[in-house]
């Protein structure tokens, strides 16, 4: 219903004294209606209300409810013509009337109506003449290809948040179950180009809890969704939408048990809809957090020394006090996709583009145009990686909230930045391991700004990057325990969704037993924890007297590591401050904070096999190396 609110305010707009009297047959049928309708017998209740009406063509309450019904229905026509008897009778129904008007592409009559009635000053028909002046120029340049329903994924219960794999082979969705329960599903190509039916993704991920709006990272391992019902018995009271997600080491692998992001980004509001960057280190999502333009707006966090930060929220460009929702970012890392309902449309919620200026600014939305979008609600989406097709939720055809998956070819001033993908493994040049949790920045040749960064995987050593074609970059890697390398990746002459294969061997550093490095403590933490005991501190301490007296000028390492339980960006973060809170130890030693260096390098380097708690606990650890 909140996508004609104003019919919410009709009744505001007739005093007691300009309404007309219901007869009495019409009062009853009234009466009756309401009931049917809180009952949740809504045909029944429109039946009784249309006779009410019928009864007493002036009546105006039963005109404004049944109008406004009608329209929640996405009903359009009917509450057209409920409207246009309401404004025969009563010229108070003129704003209702020519929204219906606009809803049902009768823009020129709708335009006539607004252009006599602007001049009370409403904002509300400033903001009816935008949409109808969008829908008008809309609905002149349709798209030239053809929106088609997906098929067989699709059933009479509503799909939705349709996520396309990088292959384009595998299409993921959200299914509400008997309106009840949200589940995700997974679909693959069949051998004619078209879909199977979708199957249940499982537990994990799904569980008897609302579970949505999932999205797969380019590399295949994070999945990230909305779960909802956390916190309290009804799901909502206490803000019970957050953001989780689940690991899993390779494709044919279970995900992991859902993990929360903890407090940085989940709060009491709403959070949901998390849609990650290509390179894994920015987080995009929806929450109606204090702070924003109003209503649900899009924000977003990045993951930088081992956490993640503050989220900001992406500006008056994308949001307004209406609700933007969905965001999904291409794997080209520049250009941004969303649902909005605020933003000049063709009514209800509808889908639009922008691009990254900067890191910290966007262009104006851009309404995707006529026919992806419609009076209907379009909802969410994802395009190949190519760029070329479209796949979306909208409940064009069906009862409103219904939605199906649709897809259409993208015309070119709708499409990303072109991107190639490279695909390959980091081992260790002389030994042939596969090395997980190597560091690859990547930046532009002749430039000193890191545009992505990405991780091999914990699993295999993989990775898989997308990279904007048309440029020369630097990628420079780096791993505990093995030189740095830097490579120059030409990509200048490289078209979309061109594919490389692209290996990285890493030399060892130099010696087996450090002549200059020394390994002067390791220090364990119980699981999950981040605090160091009374009796570590204690054994910090002895084993550090040595080199208490040069501490001022003595370069101290600080490596974090962790066991393999959990997923890796938890990893990295709690490696990460446990190794900083073992810094803050040596300082309160002596030691020079611009000689320590603290990095955590998560579950890198284990010194036992992860198979069992005891070896778990020698794992996640903190190793102090002195260089003298």
């Amino acid at each position: 219903m909140r996508y004609f609110c104003a019919f919410i305010f009709f009744l505001g707009w007739f005093s007691p004294a300009a309404r007309s009297q219901p007869r009495s047959h019409a009062e009853k049928y009234y009466h009756q209606a309401l009931t049917l309708q809180y009952q949740k017998n809504y045909k029944e209740a429109r039946e009784a209300m249309e006779k009410a009406i019928k009864e007493n063509p002036s009546y105006t309450d039963a005109q404004s409810l049944l109008a406004e019904w009608y329209f929640s229905d996405h009903a359009f026509e009917k509450a057209k013509l409920v409207l246009t008897n309401a404004y025969h009778y009563n010229k108070a129904f003129a704003f209702p009337y020519a929204k219906s008007l606009v809803y049902t592409g009768d823009v020129s009559a709708a335009l006539s109506l607004i252009n006599t009635y602007y001049t009370t000053g409403r904002k509300e028909w400033q903001q009816l003449q935008k949409q109808a002046l969008f829908v008008q120029q809309a609905k002149k340049n349709p798209l030239k290809d053809t929106v088609h329903n997906i098929g067989r994924p699709n059933t009479s219960d509503p799909e939705m948040f349709p996520w396309i794999t990088a292959d384009s082979s595998t299409l993921y969705f959200t299914r509400r179950i008997s309106n009840i329960d949200n589940d995700f599903f997974i679909t693959t190509i069949d051998t004619c180009g078209g879909w199977y039916t979708g199957t249940n993704l499982g537990r994990p991920p799904n569980s008897s809890d609302q579970e949505s709006a999932q999205m797969i990272s380019s590399d295949g391992h994070y999945l990230f969704y909305t779960k909802c019902d956390n916190r309290s018995s009804n799901g909502w009271a206490q803000g019970g939408c957050d953001l989780y997600m689940s690991y899993r080491v390779c494709d044919d692998s279970v995900w992991s048990a859902p993990q929360s992001f903890g407090a940085t980004i989940n709060t009491p509001g709403f959070e949901g809809m998390g849609c990650l960057s290509p390179d894994n280190r920015t987080l995009y999502f929806v929450s109606n957090k204090p702070g924003g333009f109003g209503g649900m707006d899009i924000w977003m966090s990045r993951f930088e020394n081992g956490l993640w930060q503050a989220p900001k929220n992406l500006g008056s460009e994308i949001n307004t006090p209406g609700d933007e929702t969905a965001p999904y970012i291409h794997i080209d890392n520049q250009t941004l996709y969303f649902a909005s309902n605020g933003h000049p449309g063709m009514g209800g919620s509808d889908l639009f583009i922008s691009s990254k200026i900067n890191d910290t600014l966007w262009s104006q939305a851009v309404n995707m145009g006529y026919t992806i979008n419609t009076a209907f609600d379009e909802n969410s989406l994802c395009i190949t990686s190519d760029g070329a097709t479209l796949f979306f939720a909208s409940d064009r055809d069906s009862a409103a909230g219904n939605f199906d998956i649709y897809t259409v070819n993208l015309p070119a001033s709708l499409k990303p930045t072109p991107v190639a993908i490279l695909n390959g493994y980091v081992y260790d040049s002389l030994s042939k391991k596969l090395l997980n949790y190597a560091s690859i920045g990547i930046r532009e040749v002749y430039s000193n700004k890191e545009l992505y960064h990405f991780l091999s995987n914990r699993g295999d050593g993989s990775f898989m990057m997308n990279l904007p074609t048309g440029l020369k970059y630097i990628a420079h890697t780096d791993r505990v325990g093995f030189q740095d390398r830097d490579d120059t990746l030409d990509l200048s002459l490289s078209s979309a969704n061109d594919r490389y294969s692209y290996n990285i061997a890493l030399l060892p550093q130099g010696y087996i037993a450090p002549v200059n490095d020394s390994l002067v403590a390791i220090v364990h933490f119980i699981k999950n924890s981040i605090q160091l005991s009374e009796d570590e501190r204690q054994k910090l301490t002895q084993a550090l007297m040595p080199w208490i007296d040069q501490a001022a000028a003595t370069l101290v390492f600080v490596n974090g590591y962790t066991d393999n339980t959990g997923t890796p960006m938890i990893n990295e973060q709690l490696s990460y401050t446990r190794a900083h809170a073992i810094a803050d130890e040596l300082m309160n030693l002596g030691f020079n904070e611009m000689n320590i260096k603290a990095q955590g390098w998560g579950e890198a380097d284990p010194v036992a096999p992860n198979d069992n708690e005891e070896n778990q606990n020698l794992n996640r650890r903190v190793e102090i190396i002195i260089r003298r």
